[in-house]
């Protein structure tokens, strides 16, 4: 068996692995806890029958238990995007201040006196997008140097940082409160409009992205290796740029900062396979299964307490950090 094959066969088997995994997450978000339904009453429903009762229960239960992998999918690819773009395991979005940015951009619309989904969404994006925009010019000297770009991101992320903090400091107390709860990152309360939205945007971002992956993929031999390929890269920087910020900031705008999947997911993806490469399919499957399980270990770890998924994905990313670093 030849290199290339051995590591074909490793990718099938990590994508399939994780789509089981996916799959087992999706089933036992429903199944599992008070009122929970069985297999049978899961068939019955995908057929078109079932109770009233259990009709109900899948509708309260099924947009969590998709968000999660469709999130998590959105996240890896973002974290695949931009460490493809900086050829370093610490370009991911939350590093380089994105999440600061949306978080900033929901304090502002609460401060101005917002309080809706949709304007809260509304500030997460643009919030998400003028931070990108603040790196991109700041790392910018005559090209976009990927560790430039990092180390810009995480000078724009500590400056976000100070002013959220400094809101939660002198901002009313329900103010203060509400932008906490959503700075934490939670999949509660997921219905099926976000969910359908967040999966469409993510769909028309895929269909972009498809032309780039081998872009990409010569990205990661070096810049002036992309160029005589035929890359115009400053363009092609600036496309991935912009479709990793909305793979980001759409799951931001619904869910809040769920923070290091981005970071963990397509370092995940690459060991298991052991390439050299970073891959799209593989960050997507695996940042999938990681915010599936994250999200399933939320809701039941702790019996009746429910911490927001955000937690979980910050204490194992933390960890995953600090081995990162030590390591590399």
């Amino acid at each position: 068996m030849t290199a290339r094959t051995a590591v074909r066969s490793r990718i099938w088997t990590v994508n399939l692995l994780a789509i089981v995994v996916i799959v087992v997450c999706i089933a036992v978000s429903l199944m599992v806890g008070r009122s929970g339904l069985t297999i049978a009453d899961i068939v019955e429903l995908l057929t078109g029958r079932g109770s009233a009762r259990d009709r109900l229960v899948f509708e309260w239960r099924a947009p969590r238990a998709l968000a999660a992998p469709v999130f998590g999918a959105c996240l890896g690819v973002s974290g695949m995007i931009f460490q493809s773009l900086t050829r370093n395991a610490l370009g991911s979005p939350d590093v380089i201040g994105l999440n600061s940015g949306a978080y900033t951009g929901v304090i502002i619309v609460l401060m101005v006196g917002g309080s809706g989904f949709g304007e809260v969404a509304v500030g997460a994006v643009v919030g998400s997008i003028v931070a990108a925009f603040a790196v991109f010019v700041f790392a910018y000297r005559g090209g976009l140097a990927g560790f430039r770009l990092i180390i810009v991101g995480i000078a724009v992320s500590a400056v976000l940082s100070s002013f959220n903090q400094w809101f939660a400091v002198r901002a009313d107390l329900d103010e203060s409160m509400r932008a906490a709860i959503w700075g934490a990152g939670s999949l509660n309360g997921m219905t099926w409009a976000p969910l359908v939205a967040v999966t469409c945007i993510a769909l028309v971002m895929a269909c972009v992205l498809g032309p780039l992956s081998h872009v990409m993929r010569a990205f990661e031999l070096g810049e002036e290796t992309a160029a005589s390929l035929g890359v115009r890269v400053e363009r092609a920087k600036l496309v991935m740029v912009l479709v990793g910020v909305v793979f980001t900031a759409i799951v931001t705008a619904v869910a809040g900062p769920i923070a290091f999947v981005s970071l963990a997911a397509p370092q995940i993806a690459k060991r298991l396979v052991r390439s050299p490469s970073l891959s799209v399919t593989g960050s997507a499957l695996v940042g999938a299964a990681v915010l599936a399980v994250g999200d399933l270990t939320a809701q039941h770890l702790l019996g009746d307490v429910s911490p927001p998924v955000g937690a979980v994905t910050v204490t194992l990313g933390g960890l995953y950090l600090i081995r990162l670093l030590l390591k590399e």
